[in-house]
């Protein structure tokens, strides 16, 4: 008897998104991780294979970690990877929600980034 893995809805909706976009170096992908109590953003270029930026809600290189409520951290997270990207001279990004619903912590992690400066 065999055992069929379950895969999880959002990883087969995060294959089925990724086939549609990837980052290059005219527009690297910008994509969002949630768990439960945090929020990751990677600014990737593929053609290199190479992070340009990065950043979370956690303690970064300034000391201190982002306060609020989740939904405000997020769109910290946002304006601080925008910011980052700005630094390297990064404008445009492709946004990938990761088989996330656009709802949330990940819509405000998209409005931060716009707000800081970032196009998609």
């Amino acid at each position: 008897m065999s055992i069929k893995k379950i895969v999880d809805p959002r990883k087969r909706r995060h294959r089925s998104i990724r086939k549609r976009l990837s980052g290059t170096t005219l527009r690297p992908r910008l994509v969002v991780f949630r768990s439960a109590k945090h929020i990751y953003c990677q600014v990737i270029d593929y053609t290199a294979n190479v992070v340009l930026a990065a950043a979370s809600d956690l303690v970064g290189k300034g000391g201190t970690a982002v306060e609020g409520d989740k939904c405000n951290r997020a769109k910290e997270v946002g304006k601080v990877v925008a910011a980052r990207c700005l630094e390297k001279g990064i404008k445009q990004v492709v946004f990938d929600r990761a088989g996330y619903l656009y709802h949330g912590r990940v819509s405000k992690v998209a409005e931060g980034a716009r707000e800081g400066g970032l196009d998609f």
